[in-house]
């Protein structure tokens, strides 16, 4: 089915409109961009502000982060969680090139898991060059797992017999997205709901050094100079601001959810510029990795966890 440009943008306009209110989640925009790229109704003069509004969204989720009340909570997470995001991403580079995943989709899948799920995959994605099929297939992959945690992990911590606190740290280190890690510790208890939220978050600032290392790696231009990617200076002055200047908490709230529905609006329009015919090379074997990978650092985690004193 065809459409003039005209109701196209309309309908473009229609859904952008809809990825402001909170019922309109990430997932399920990301799922209404890849609708219209498989019904051929694609606009890439909306589509080309994708990566302007994924880098301003990320700014925007710093003001979201509130770094002194998460450090004082958790004490020893800044370690836990450099630990993992230095393990995750070295086991995802080794299973890249076993299962020979293309590089930058493989690179991505890993961000995801090891950091925060699709805000990971977004603040990675243009400082990688990533093309708008590599960037969708990650966080399909991401989050068709982020939904299978929410509803799996509750269970399994159930049948291992896991404290409040371990599940708290088992959710925060093994699951995607911060949405899901706080859904499954509601779930689980108010305990493991404060250990989770308090490490998810701290995990989720490894987004910064993480894409400044990428920066270095990949930021080198056709002429030699080195790209930087201001976006993240200003996401961690974001973060600065909330931590220096607590007394704007009430505008900080609304630009953080001004920060997280950018996020879905990106999303869209990542997945409706996406090129099936291109992520059809990406097949199982990506797929497969993200699976993987993600078994891997659930069933590390929860082994470490279960055997020790936490």
């Amino acid at each position: 089915m065809r459409f003039g440009s005209q109701k196209l943008a309309v309908g473009y306009a229609l859904v952008l409109v809809l990825c402001l209110f909170p019922f309109f989640s990430a997932s399920g925009a990301l799922a209404v961009g890849i609708l219209f790229s498989l019904l051929g109704w694609r606009l890439p003069s909306f589509s080309r502000y994708a990566a302007f509004i994924l880098q301003a969204s990320i700014v925007l989720m710093g003001f979201g982060m509130q770094v002194a009340e998460v450090l004082e909570a958790s004490q020893t997470g800044l370690i836990s969680t450099a630990v993992s995001v230095v393990l995750v991403m070295a086991a995802g580079y080794v299973l890249a090139r076993c299962l020979k995943v293309e590089g930058t989709t493989g690179l991505l899948i890993a961000s995801g898991t090891a950091i925060c799920g699709g805000s990971a995959i977004a603040a990675v994605a243009p400082l990688v060059r990533a093309r708008n099929e590599q960037t969708s297939f990650a966080l399909v992959v991401v989050f068709v797992l982020n939904a299978l945690a929410l509803f799996l992990f509750p269970w399994l911590g159930h049948l291992f017999q896991l404290s409040e606190t371990s599940f708290g740290w088992w959710a925060a280190l093994a699951i995607h997205d911060t949405s899901s890690v706080v859904g499954a510790g509601a779930v689980y208890g108010p305990q493991a709901l404060e250990v989770a939220t308090t490490t998810k978050l701290v995990r989720a600032l490894w987004i910064l050094p993480l894409s400044l290392v990428l920066s270095l790696v990949y930021g080198r231009g056709k002429k030699g100079r080195l790209s930087v990617p201001w976006f993240i200076f200003l996401f961690a002055g974001s973060i600065g601001m909330v931590w220096l200047f607590p007394s704007a908490a009430p505008v900080y709230s609304v630009l953080g959810a001004l920060g997280k529905r950018g996020m879905v609006m990106a999303l869209f329009l990542i997945g409706s510029g996406l090129s099936f015919k291109e992520a059809r090379k990406a097949g199982w074997r990506s797929f497969a990795m993200g699976v993987l990978l993600w078994l891997l650092v659930g069933s590390v985690a929860l082994l470490v966890l279960k055997y020790s004193a936490v």
